[in-house]
């Protein structure tokens, strides 16, 4: 983990969301990769060991829910924050989202100075970092 240049992963499998927030975390000195379904997410986390990972629910193959499910559930990759990416409106499940093992929640679209704090409150608690 380069602890000066946090490394994010975004989860998403349409390119119209990955590249404004390549644009900005980049802009604000993050590293940041991308996997557009579950299985590739699952595979980056293991090989990048992303310091956070922004998981949206609607994904081709594995969804986001069971890739967190299997993501907190590997020794490997269970201390990686993830934070739920939606445009399901799902802000106020916080025991759904807490219970799949989701660490926040930010419905899409997300004003930046949104985004960041968030990664920001996030790095600050992250067993990862610590």
């Amino acid at each position: 983990m380069n602890m000066e240049n946090p490394l994010l992963l975004i989860v998403d499998d349409f390119e119209s969301v990955q590249r404004p927030y390549r644009y900005l975390l980049s802009l604000e000195g993050f590293r940041v990769d991308f996997a557009i379904n579950g299985l590739e997410a699952l595979e980056k986390a293991v090989e990048l060991q992303p310091d956070v990972i922004f998981m949206d629910l609607s994904l081709p193959g594995i969804d986001g829910w069971e890739t967190t499910r299997r993501l907190k559930a590997d020794k490997r990759t269970h201390k990686i924050p993830v934070v739920m990416l939606t445009a399901l409106g799902l802000e106020h499940e916080s025991g759904a989202v807490a219970g799949a093992g989701f660490d926040g929640i930010l419905s899409k679209p997300c004003a930046p100075k949104t985004i960041l704090a968030e990664v920001n409150r996030v790095l600050r608690y992250s067993p990862v970092r610590s």
